[in-house]
């Protein structure tokens, strides 16, 4: 062992420690109580509608892009339509489990992605007819 490793140590077993003792304490987890931005709104939807934002908007960039180009290449339809078809299984999960984040991101999801394919599809003719013009 290093020098430098050997005084590392005891800081690192103190925060192990540490970690441990206070992972005991149920006094200082936080309870799950209702938002105070919506009434009704627990705070683990707050963080569900956070984390679903950027997982429902990844596929924007290459729908945004098509629409710019006015073409369909570098698009693969395949993955947008298995993509918007498991969201409508993660909307029935949310609905089963009633919550709201998973429903509404998952909603939007499928929207998003079958504006996708609609898109690929609809540049994807023009690509052809450009092709044999």
């Amino acid at each position: 062992m290093t020098r430098d490793a050997c005084k590392r140590l005891p800081a690192c077993g103190a925060i192990v420690l540490s970690t441990i003792v206070l992972s005991g304490c149920e006094s200082l987890t936080l309870p799950d109580t209702s938002s105070l931005f919506f009434p009704g709104f627990q705070k683990s939807e707050v963080f569900g509608f956070v984390a679903g934002f950027g997982t429902t908007f990844a596929a924007v960039p290459d729908l945004i892009g098509m629409f710019r180009r006015r073409s369909s290449k570098g698009i693969n339809p395949t993955m947008a339509s298995i993509i918007g078809t498991f969201q409508i299984v993660w909307i029935y999960y949310g609905l089963l489990i009633e919550s709201r984040p998973v429903i509404a991101w998952n909603l939007l999801g499928v929207i998003i992605n079958f504006l996708t394919v609609g898109a690929y599809l609809r540049f994807s003719r023009h690509d052809t007819q450009r092709a044999t013009d």
